[in-house]
């Protein structure tokens, strides 16, 4: 039997960091008396309260090894593992073989059944058994198969240098361990893939912008993925992305109020989304979505915060707040909600610098008031919350800054590029819309935003104004270079 002043009975759940981001070295109490031991050797609830990632297990594997100085590895997976020891005891090496400054980084410890060790994606594992009759156990969350990308590492690699136990020399090895490659031969694993869905619009580009063309980032357009497809769960290995951002839907506000535009928006807006949210909660993925202000009715006197009540006017707003509710049932993920949102391609601010070249002096709703969103300042936001890990759930961005009518938006436009702001003229909503030949939607009134949840990360919006004189600034020099 074990001798149980081996194990360190009596221990408390603690855990000891690495010079391996994310590789995380675990004690366990273990519970024992004359008869033996017990261990709760993974408890999700406790573990996840003390900082292991809740990475969704889906297979416990056990390799048994009955001689001292069994040596297997090195081995690096595109799944995270929970490694430990059910009997005996190990050497265990860990090399970062992921892209990054890391990259073949080493920690070793020793293993018995009153510690484990959490291996991320990516990080080469490795071990050599100090006991007879070794139980080496880990869970993974996916399961193997011929397509997904593995790494290895030759077990005698100069430049990782790891000091094993027993010499390599004197253990048996098998063949393919030997035929690893060393360090400088290997092909760093790249990071889990990030999906960006509606790459073509105006925040598809944005995003392009902040993340750029890395390798494991692709943008897609709805040709390219159709999320109402039945065969979506099958349309890639969802297991190799971390991240999917939603930056698609239907926007077509008045269209969406006929009876073709409803079905248009709900198929894009809902029906989508829900599929888009199954294969992401399936898979352990971050699911970022982005909402509308349209889900308000505008009747409050104050800017909006994430947990006012919803009460969606028309046809658009509802889809939206229905995929919302949707997506809140990922375990990860972002609903970033926004309002007035500007970027490249047509929109209000262009037509209103337009309108002022061209001499027009136009009429301005002046009883719906909101921020700018500028799509490169959403793009930041999103990336934020991202990169910075902050809890799942709802965040309101748009630019900071008074709330302003679209007249009053329309007269800083006029004014920035050097026109009279007098020359627009504020008029209501009904009067605008009175003349209107089709479907008209209905509007939220206060569009406006409480920005404190997601400040409260450590992001920090651009004033709306500043960028909007930045932008008809750019518009300006657009059009002096096309006429030059």
């Amino acid at each position: 039997m074990t001798d149980p002043g081996s194990l360190g009975f009596g221990k408390v759940l603690s855990t000891t960091q690495t010079a391996i981001p994310g590789l995380v070295l675990w004690d366990l109490p273990v519970h024992g008396d004359s008869r033996g031991w017990f261990k709760e050797n993974w408890q999700r609830e406790k573990m996840t309260a003390a900082g292991l990632p809740d990475f969704g297990p889906v297979q416990n594997n056990i390799s048994f090894n009955d001689a001292v100085g069994t040596t297997r590895g090195i081995h690096a997976e595109p799944w995270d593992k929970w490694v430990s020891v059910a009997t005996g005891r190990i050497f265990g090496a860990w090399v970062d073989l992921r892209e990054g400054p890391t990259f073949g980084a080493v920690f070793t410890a020793e293993i018995d059944p009153s510690r484990a060790i959490f291996v991320p994606r990516g990080v080469g594992n490795s071990y050599q058994t100090l006991a007879p009759d070794t139980a080496y156990s880990y869970l993974v969350n996916d399961h193997w198969s011929p397509d997904a990308e593995y790494t290895f590492l030759n077990l005698a690699d100069e430049t990782a240098a790891i000091d094993w136990p027993i010499p390599l020399a004197e253990v048996e090895i098998s063949a393919k361990d030997k035929a690893h490659p060393r360090l400088a031969d290997v092909t760093p694993m790249s990071p889990k893939h990030v999906l960006v869905l509606g790459a073509g619009g105006q925040l598809g580009r944005a995003l392009r912008a902040e993340w750029g063309d890395a390798a494991h980032i692709e943008y897609a357009t709805r040709a390219d993925l159709d999320l109402t497809s039945p065969d979506l769960a099958d349309a890639r290995r969802w297991r190799d992305y971390g991240l999917i951002v939603n930056a698609a839907a239907h926007t077509a506000v008045d269209a969406a109020e006929t009876p073709e535009g409803r079905t248009q928006a709900w198929a894009a807006n809902v029906t989508g989304v829900a599929a888009l949210a199954r294969v992401a909660a399936a898979n352990g993925i971050t699911l970022v979505h982005v909402s509308s202000d349209y889900v308000f009715d505008g009747s409050l006197d104050r800017p909006y915060t994430e947990d006012d009540a919803i009460a969606p006017l028309g046809v658009y707003g509802q889809s939206k707040a229905a995929g919302d509710a949707v997506v809140a049932t990922v375990p990860r993920h972002y609903i970033v909600r926004t309002s007035w949102v500007i970027g490249d391609g047509k929109n209000f601010i262009r037509t209103m610098a337009s309108l002022a070249e061209r001499g027009v002096d136009p009429s301005v709703v002046d009883d719906q008031v909101g921020r700018l969103t500028f799509t490169s300042e959403l793009a930041r936001g999103i990336r934020h919350l991202v990169d910075t890990g902050a809890p799942s759930g709802t965040y309101n961005l748009t630019g900071s800054g008074p709330s302003l009518s679209w007249a009053e938006i329309a007269r800083n436009v006029y004014a920035y590029s050097g026109h009279d702001s007098d020359r627009v003229t504020p008029v209501s909503t009904a009067t605008y819309f009175a003349a209107a030949t089709g479907p008209v939607a209905p509007r939220p009134k206060n569009s406006s935003l409480d920005l404190g949840k997601i400040e409260s990360t450590g992001f920090v919006p651009a004033p709306h104004l500043a960028d909007l004189e930045r932008y008809v600034a750019a518009i300006a020099a657009e059009n002096g270079a096309a006429q030059a």
